[in-house]
């Protein structure tokens, strides 16, 4: 059987209200005690059960999700799936909140993440494009103690805060082996749209797509990265300068997560050409045009899966544990008409 604290108190030779007083980290413990406490869990395995550490410090966790204050359907839903968690954790004393910042000024986003209280958050899973000044920033919160997740877009080179979504090199190479698939033996080149290049998410799924199309399909070519920083006007402006002067392209592929504003534009360029489409995240406006095959695939990750994700690890962290890296790893999914269902 697991030992218990009471066990515990005998191996330690305290009192069971001295051991509790050092396992919930109460005042008015001596170092000694508190050395004879630890002494004694690592002598018979003691573990502690967080639930049960919770419930006597009285404690409610509190976490936040810090996410662009625009963007689209893709954005909605993640939102959606944050309010959800709300609600199903309210009984388990946690709050859970999004706060919607604007994005393009990396010194916006440090200063507001600088402006964090650690005493009142105990946990944050930013989603915020990849700048030297929003890195540091979320390096100087580790340093205050609070529970950093860097979620579905990265800092390159932070390994002191964890990760949650998928692995975006491969998600990129996913697109480039489906593209190359679906175009065939058709020589031509391949246009791809992205909202921003700042981000380390799209810059990742660009490297993982090249490597595969300039490996494996030598008859396709792959164009500039263009950008559409969410602007219709400046979307259509680009995607139809870019198909007029290359009559032969035979493909689009949207790397981005928001894949309404690209490929309306491109549809309304396109004229008769038949072009292979490949996007990212399920969203109302791809399931339907998966539906129309006006989209051949959508390479996505489940929104509700990375929200809980986040939220285990920021709990498991807080209670100073590791988290289960096998439940939070989340899967590249390949959606196509045959194999989309629809709620």
């Amino acid at each position: 059987m697991r030992p218990t604290a009471k066990d515990l108190a005998e191996a330690a030779g305290l009192s069971l209200a001295t051991v509790d007083r050092v396992l919930n980290e109460r005042p008015n413990v001596s170092p000694k005690a508190a050395k004879k406490v630890a002494e004694a869990i690592e002598r018979i395995g003691f573990i502690r059960n967080p639930a049960a550490v919770a419930l006597a410090r009285n404690k409610t966790y509190r976490f936040r999700f810090v996410v662009p204050a625009s963007g689209d359907q893709y954005l909605d839903e993640l939102i959606s799936r944050v309010g959800e968690a709300k609600e199903a954790l309210r009984a388990e004393s946690t709050d859970v909140e999004a706060a919607q910042i604007p994005m393009s000024d990396p010194h916006h986003v440090a200063k507001y993440l600088s402006a964090i209280d650690c005493e009142a958050v105990d946990g944050v899973a930013v989603m915020a494009p990849e700048s030297p000044q929003v890195r540091d920033a979320l390096m100087r919160l580790v340093e205050r103690g609070v529970k950093v997740v860097q979620f579905l877009s990265g800092q390159e080179r932070m390994q002191s805060a964890d990760y949650v979504g998928v692995d975006n090199f491969a998600a990129g190479a996913t697109a480039g082996k489906i593209a190359g698939r679906f175009i065939g033996a058709r020589p031509g080149k391949i246009m791809v749209v992205a909202e921003t290049m700042m981000a380390l998410d799209s810059i990742q799924r660009r490297l993982g797509f090249d490597s595969i199309i300039n490996a494996q399909f030598p008859h396709l070519q792959s164009l500039p990265s263009l950008e559409t920083y969410a602007d219709e006007k400046r979307a259509g402006l680009v995607i139809g300068r870019t198909l007029h002067h290359n009559p032969d392209t035979v493909a689009v592929y949207v790397l981005s997560s928001e894949a309404r504003v690209p490929l309306t534009a491109v549809w309304n360029a396109q004229g008769g050409r038949p072009l292979t489409v490949v996007a990212h995240e399920r969203t109302p406006f791809s399931e339907q045009a998966l539906i129309d095959e006006r989209i051949d695939a959508v390479i996505a990750q489940d929104p509700g899966h990375a929200v809980r994700s986040a939220l285990r690890i920021m709990r498991a962290r807080s209670d100073h544990r590791e988290p289960l890296a096998s439940q939070e790893r989340i899967r590249i999914e390949v959606l196509l008409k045959e194999n989309l269902q629809v709620e």
